[in-house]
């Protein structure tokens, strides 16, 4: 299938509502597969299905496995791993047809495969209203990449429409090398955000979205190791509700090296100024940015999820007291900088009413 290929899409905003979905997609041979194990061992707690050609290939730890049948493995951690026969909108009702609540759902493309029609699927079909498209994650072979592969429609997709891009097998190739791959990678998709990876392994707060904002717990759960006691914003770790899950993957994003940080104001966002600030001074380095948000212009609760370059704002009814909470995930990330500029982006009572909001 031909599609108009853009380095943005604007156009496909996510669902308000459902279950998150991630696409990973990539040339043949890039690690989309290791990475899908990576995810099925990692996950702390929640329960992900995962939707595959050909589940044999992943080659599950039979110590991981609870039971199979002919289209289906269960894992002993609350994880599925579910195969796409012929049509991939039946293989997504199986699983959202089961018992048991699933938290999220990640979906493999074939190595051929231009990711856009899979994620219109999402967007443009009865399941609109059951998932939410969360992400498309793109890994590239930093072994193998030349550019004869732009011959290729689908594989100029994948970069194109890819919000994070994971340059794996980055051991495998010098640094100049990799400094030239990411500059064929912006040629295609200015402004990408890349992850160098080996062997695909990759914090996954930076690729999955697990319904973070269902609660507000997650602001109030404060890991003290990371608190900044002399600064009037505060360092929230960014995973996970529970407080020792909290720990772990704080710790686990640290010895990455990224980081994140978190910005409170009980003072409302001026709209233009915050699209500014999406638009103008956020880092490429910022993979991963999710919180509450409140705009002087609207009465609504916002919820703000942004991965790569693309986000999505979905409103809610305020349960408590209006608030702003953001938190920031990336690497190198000039904490003080980018905490003046989410300062900046609270609204000046006197000036900031009435402006429009473009997204």
């Amino acid at each position: 299938m031909q599609s108009v290929v853009t380095s943005e899409f604007p156009e496909m905003d996510a669902p308000k509502q459902g279950m998150p979905v991630t696409i990973i997609t990539g040339f043949l041979g890039s690690g989309k597969t290791t990475l899908l194990n990576h995810i099925l061992s990692n996950q702390q707690g929640l329960k992900t299905a995962v939707l595959v050609n050909e589940f044999g290939e992943i080659g599950i730890d039979n110590e991981l496995i609870v039971s199979t049948d002919e289209n289906m493995v269960e894992l002993n951690n609350g994880c599925i791993c579910c195969t796409i026969n012929n049509d991939l909108v039946d293989a997504v009702y199986k699983v959202l047809e089961r018992q048991e609540s699933l938290d999220y759902l990640v979906v493999e493309t074939t190595g051929l495969a231009d990711p856009l029609p899979v994620a219109l699927t999402f967007l443009g079909t009865e399941l609109r209203d059951l998932t939410r498209l969360d992400s498309i994650i793109t890994v590239v072979d930093a072994a193998n990449y030349s550019l004869d592969l732009f011959n290729s429609q689908a594989a100029y997709s994948q970069i194109a429409y890819g919000d994070v891009i994971i340059l794996n097998k980055a051991d495998l190739v010098d640094a100049a090398a990799l400094d030239e791959l990411e500059r064929k990678i912006n040629e295609v998709k200015e402004g990408a955000r890349i992850i160098r990876t080996q062997r695909s392994q990759v914090p996954l707060p930076l690729i999955l979205s697990v319904g973070l904002f269902e609660s507000d717990k997650y602001f109030d759960a404060v890991d003290e190791h990371d608190h900044d006691h002399d600064h009037e914003h505060h360092e929230h770790s960014t995973c996970d509700h529970d407080h020792h899950h909290h720990h772990h993957h704080s710790h686990h994003l640290e010895n990455d090296g990224f980081t994140s940080i978190s910005f409170q104001s009980d003072q409302p966002f001026a709209i233009r100024k915050f699209q500014y600030f999406l638009d103008n001074q956020l880092p490429s380095t910022i993979f991963r940015a999710k919180g509450i948000i409140w705009f002087d212009e609207s009465p609504k609760r916002h919820i703000f999820h942004l991965c790569g370059k693309r986000f999505t704002l979905d409103d809610d009814e305020w349960k408590g007291e209006p608030k702003n909470q953001l938190v920031l995930i990336g690497q190198n990330l000039d904490r003080e900088t980018l905490l003046t500029q989410l300062e900046n982006c609270v609204c000046l009572p006197s000036t900031d009413k009435g402006q429009g909001f473009r997204k």
